[in-house]
């Protein structure tokens, strides 16, 4: 057995370690310069505490970006310096976001031990690469992201740490193989358990929905099915779910294999960066003489976003997380008891507000990031859960799950299809069922653009001026007149605040409103989940409540409030940008 020592190694702080709501993302030219990993590392060690690192088992994987398998033999390293007693490590790697948080709350080792925290390597849907950004975030033992507490010390940390502790002697794990792997160190034993992947998490989803009703319908000749990993994490979980566990060929798998460049591309859920998946749901811009699949889904890198798509017909994800509320209980055996509550974040459309009304449920809006769904899933108050940028989950885990949502979609179309399997019927389509919700319950018309890489300070003059311009509403009114815009008034403007109804805690500045008199709604926001410049967000809303005005094309019935927007925000004049990046 390896014995090893415990080296102490002096350092120097390193500017900009603040870790956001997704941890801290940087380049990999960041990352990859001496102590730079090991400062943050140390700070977060520092920050929790002897109680919740000494004697204790930590979770360190991630999605396989690059530089993942350098970061983890680092980690494992500190973690047996720091006292730490087992590391768990996901086969090569590998742990989906989500999984990472299933192996927290459900994960036994053989010695009866269960894990107290883990760290995620991941930057989540950004791109990956020698050039391109990398990341780490620190969850804790229910599962869910580190509260502003913790991320506050660990910052505070990053800006006195003097140094770090590691045991360099310690041999780098075979993280190929599974296994234990013991060493001993001065406070005892130190094991690395280099486990199965999927496993945990396949069979936490097994024991919430019926497979094998989503089984009937994938087998079923009429039904066709399109899965893209987009060469994320997710490839670890694709075939051994849709196509072991429910039958799906393997034909009907896209980017399965995970990649640490993500094969090239952008893995980020959405029409703009999943071309071929999009091109195949017969949605890109040159038509296919294929028929396309029934149903179609992508992941981004580290599987806990989703993108939901039809036959020619993309579903909004605040549509998708409304529509999930609205069936779950007759669908998906988890539920089958009731809903405790629902909630969703500030930018995300009311679409998921009806639905709780209607059905009399609790309802929550928080602030973007994850953690606030925690609290209140925490504390009994919500099961069901979205953001607009592609993130659904419940409270099975404490992340976003984007295997997840795709198979709750699944489980609503083989329920509603239950009676059409055989022969020549007609199937319920995604695009009858998001249709039927809209004659229900009203459309909310819904676009997002995102600037991305702007310059931060003209950024930070943008939101300035739109905060100025609700002092008084009055004369906002009066420049919307001015632009010649038949949209109604604004009737009330604020910068979101969110008190937490079950820790107290205030969060301000989540994000600048303008809410119309019919409803419309126009959000700003600055978000820090780009590595470099800032990413502003702009999100157009308005409902709609008469069913023969519900199948509008959604560009051209919010023209006219996106139009408002970008000369409300004087966005060109300060940002240079004629265009968005991206259009959600």
């Amino acid at each position: 057995m390896v014995v090893f020592t415990v080296a102490r190694v002096g350092t120097k702080p390193f500017d900009g370690q603040k870790p956001g709501t997704s941890g801290l993302r940087k380049k990999v030219k960041v990352f990859v310069q001496p102590h730079y990993l090991q400062n943050f590392v140390q700070s977060t060690f520092d920050a929790l505490g002897a109680e919740r690192v000494r004697g204790v088992t930590l979770v360190v994987s991630g999605d396989g970006r690059y530089f993942s398998k350098d970061a983890i033999q680092i980690i494992i390293k500190m973690a047996a310096a720091n006292g730490v007693r087992r590391v768990w490590v996901g086969q090569n790697g590998l742990l989906s976001t989500p999984a990472v948080s299933a192996v927290i709350r459900e994960r036994v080792g053989l010695d009866g031990s269960k894990a107290n925290g883990a760290f995620i390597l991941t930057a989540s849907h950004n791109p990956g690469g020698p050039t391109e950004d990398f990341g780490i975030k620190y969850n804790m033992e229910n599962g869910g992201p580190a509260p502003e507490g913790i991320t506050d010390k660990i910052y505070k940390n990053t800006t006195t740490i003097k140094e770090y502790l590691i045991a360099e002697e310690l041999p780098d794990v075979d993280i190929s193989a599974v296994g234990v792997n013991c060493f001993s160190g001065p406070e005892g034993p130190f094991d690395v358990d280099v486990f199965d992947s999927a496993n945990d998490y396949v069979n936490l989803m097994k024991s919430i929905f019926d497979f094998d009703s989503i089984q009937k319908l994938l087998s079923s000749p009429n039904f066709t099915f399109c899965y893209d990993a987009l060469h994320g994490v997710a490839g670890a979980y694709a075939k051994r779910i849709f196509v072991e566990e429910l039958g799906a060929k393997e034909s009907s798998l896209l980017n399965c294999v995970p990649k640490e460049d993500f094969g090239g591309g952008h893995p980020d859920p959405n029409l703009t960066y999943a071309k071929e998946l999009v091109a195949r749901m017969g949605l890109g811009k040159t038509s296919t003489e294929q028929e396309p699949p029934e149903f179609g889904a992508a992941a981004d890198g580290d599987a806990d976003r989703n993108m939901i798509l039809g036959k020619r017909f993309f579903v909004t994800p605040s549509d998708s997380v409304a529509i999930i509320a609205a069936n779950a209980v007759q669908s998906i055996p988890y539920f089958s008891g009731g809903l405790k509550g629902v909630a969703r974040s500030m930018p995300t459309s009311a679409a998921l507000d009806v639905v709780a009304t209607n059905l009399n449920l609790k309802f929550f809006e928080v602030p973007t990031g994850w953690k606030f769904f925690g609290n209140l899933m925490d504390a009994g108050l919500c099961s069901i859960c979205g953001e607009e940028s592609f993130g659904t989950g419940s409270d099975h885990i404490r992340e976003k799950d984007g295997i997840w949502a795709v198979l709750a979609w699944l489980s609503i179309l083989a329920y509603k299809n239950k009676d059409n399997l055989g022969g020549d019927k007609k199937l319920v389509s995604v695009e009858d069922i998001v249709c039927d919700h809209w004659a229900k319950y009203g459309r909310h018309y819904y676009t997002r653009y995102d600037y991305e890489n702007v310059d931060a300070a003209a950024a930070k003059e943008l939101m300035a001026s739109l905060v100025k311009l609700q002092s008084d509403l009055s004369e906002v009114n009066n420049i919307l007149k001015g632009f010649g815009s038949d949209v109604s008034n604004i009737v009330h403007a604020d910068e979101f605040e969110y008190k937490d109804p079950v820790d107290g805690s205030v969060s301000s500045h989540q994000g600048i409103r303008y809410l119309f008199k019919d409803g419309s709604r126009l959000v700003f926001r600055l978000s820090g989940t780009g590595s470099e410049g800032a990413t502003i967000r702009v999100y157009i809303e308005q409902y709609e409540k008469d069913p023969s005005k519900t199948k509008r094309d959604s560009q051209e019935a919010l023209a006219p409030l996106v139009e408002v927007a970008l000369k409300l925000s004087k966005m060109q004049e300060f940002t240079g940008r004629s265009a968005p990046t991206v259009i959600t």
